[in-house]
């Protein structure tokens, strides 16, 4: 039999004693079985209905989408702007950068090894010297240790190589003392003429009297005057090169101190505290000392550097002088990606010629290079960049084209709809 309570019922979901409807009769109701209702929401649909409510980016149905020509073409200008500099970003990531800082160059006793390779298109090998010198007063006169001289011809040709030996042969006893003529046996001991600096000493070649001449700080006026040049034909070989050039080059390693270095003709010697060069051999009334730089550098060579003389020339027009360049020398040290360690230098430089005629006195014919050191040294150091630094790279990249495009695209649809609106009611001029 069907009691008044069968015909009623609770609205499903509804709480308890809120609401039911009476299907008929006037009896007592009852509730809704607990298996009908829905269950309670569990703590991760909570969880997960609070992430909703948090979503700063609420999507729109595609049927409210408004599609333009000027945003297509905004999107693909943007989208190769977004690749080339990704694409530039990616090669940075990929290959080492290098980062320069400046400190104080606490550095001290260091040599400083000078290379160079230079050529002088209208100067003899037999007549060109290099010499050396610095503040603190030492001097390297006539160097030719690692000097190597080519001769060439006006064409610029090799037309021979030879390297220079540091000093002459020289015996080691004097097996008979002669101060006269050359017709003797090779066992002869041969004149210094008054410039020995011992009783033994022997002068066999004509280089060893102007050798031992330089050490006096005497000028060999008339090498013909000498049996030992007579013999050798010094002045004829100097004749024999007339119109030859001779290309210098080599490396020379001094103090890390100011000082200057130079390619002159002629002996040269210290004379009353003076650095003179012994022209008189050569009776010669000028010297041209025109040049060209091919190298020119201080210390090893490393990734970027830029020697500002290499290359340079000078054609001597006038009567012949001092070509003077004037060398900032700036100490560098350069750490590659493996950790190895270059020390090297980099240079300005400026340059001046000095007429023979400027001044009282009179200068000498040949190229100097004065060069004096910087205090601050510079350091090069390659490293990766890593890889959180090209992610956010990339993403500013990415966000920033993006942003930027936007506006653009916002301007460009709003001005055009602004424009379509003033057409079409005729305000628009």
């Amino acid at each position: 039999k069907q009691t008044e309570a069968d015909h009623s019922i609770w609205i499903k979901g509804a709480p308890e004693n809120k609401l039911k409807i009476r299907r008929g009769g006037t009896g007592p109701t009852s509730p809704i079985p607990q298996a009908d209702r829905d269950p309670p929401p569990s703590a991760m649909d909570r969880l997960l209905s609070k992430l909703r409510s948090l979503d700063a980016y609420p999507k729109v149905n595609e049927d409210f989408y408004s599609r333009t020509l000027s945003g297509g073409i905004i999107t693909l200008a943007s989208s190769v702007v977004m690749l080339l500099l990704f694409v530039s970003e990616l090669r940075l990531y990929l290959h080492a950068v290098t980062e320069t800082t400046l400190r104080v160059d606490t550095s001290r006793g260091e040599q400083l090894r000078i290379n160079f390779d230079v050529t002088f298109p209208a100067l003899q090998c037999s007549i060109i010297s290099l010499d050396a010198m610095d503040i603190s007063g030492l001097e390297h006169l006539d160097v030719k240790h690692d000097i190597f001289k080519q001769r060439i011809d006006a064409h610029g040709k090799v037309i021979a190589t030879r390297q220079d030996a540091v000093g002459g042969m020289k015996m080691e006893k004097p097996l008979q003392h002669h101060g006269g003529r050359l017709e003797h046996n090779e066992t002869y001991c041969g004149s210094c003429y008054g410039a020995q600096e011992s009783d033994d000493q022997c002068c066999n070649t004509c280089e060893d009297v102007r050798e031992a001449y330089r050490k006096k700080g005497w000028g060999v006026s008339n090498p013909d005057l000498l049996d030992q040049c007579k013999r050798e034909g010094f002045l004829q070989s100097i004749k024999d090169e007339e119109g030859e050039g001779c290309n210098i080059y080599g490396f020379i390693e001094v103090n890390k101190v100011a000082g200057n270095f130079h390619f002159a003709p002629g002996k040269s010697f210290q004379q009353s505290n003076v650095h003179v060069h012994d022209l008189l051999p050569f009776q010669k009334d000028s010297f041209n000392v025109s040049h060209r730089i091919n190298k020119l550098s201080f210390g090893e060579s490393f990734p970027g550097v830029v020697n500002p003389l290499d290359g340079a020339h000078w054609v001597q027009h006038s009567s012949y002088g001092m070509y003077q360049y004037f060398i900032k020398v700036v100490p560098t040290v350069y750490t590659d990606i493996n950790e190895r360690i270059i020390l090297s230098n980099q240079f300005s430089v400026t340059e001046h010629f000095r007429s023979s005629e400027s001044g009282r006195i009179q200068a000498l014919p040949g190229v100097f290079f004065f060069y004096d050191l910087s205090p601050i040294k510079v350091t090069f150091t390659e490293q990766h960049v890593s890889f959180l630094h090209f992610l956010t790279n990339v993403c500013a990249i990415v966000g920033g084209v993006f942003t930027v495009s936007g506006i653009i695209d916002s301007f460009v649809y709003h001005g055009q709809r602004a424009i379509k609106k003033k057409m079409e009611i005729g305000k628009f001029n």
